[in-house]
């Protein structure tokens, strides 16, 4: 069976650039800007990413981050604890949205 996201995807990324050289421009300063040292490290930013990745659930940045976590010095054990945190917040905004239920219920039962 044929996987949906290839990893020999992931360096085509830059293509996207083909359709709009201008926007790509933007982005990319955009984003090297976002992840140059400032008060949080560049290690501290890609533990970040990995737990944002996880919760997107986007299979190229997953890849991606770990790659750039593991460069940046990042061990497995804190990118695992990065991915529980990104779980259970994940898992929090599921239930904080059973307030919206509670206030239907309690809405049409009066």
């Amino acid at each position: 069976m044929e996987a949906y996201y290839k990893p020999e995807d992931l360096p085509k990324f830059g293509t996207i650039a083909k359709g709009n050289p201008e926007l790509w421009k933007k982005f990319r300063e955009w984003y090297g800007a976002v992840f140059e040292e400032g008060a949080l490290t560049t290690r501290e930013k890609n533990l970040i990413a990995l737990g944002v990745a996880h919760a997107i659930q986007c299979p190229y940045c997953i890849d991606a981050y770990t790659q750039e976590g593991l460069k940046a010095g990042c061990s497995e054990e804190e990118m695992t604890e990065a991915v529980h945190v990104a779980g259970a917040i994940r898992g929090g905004a599921s239930l904080v949205h059973g307030v919206q239920m509670k206030n239907v219920i309690d809405k049409l039962s009066m």
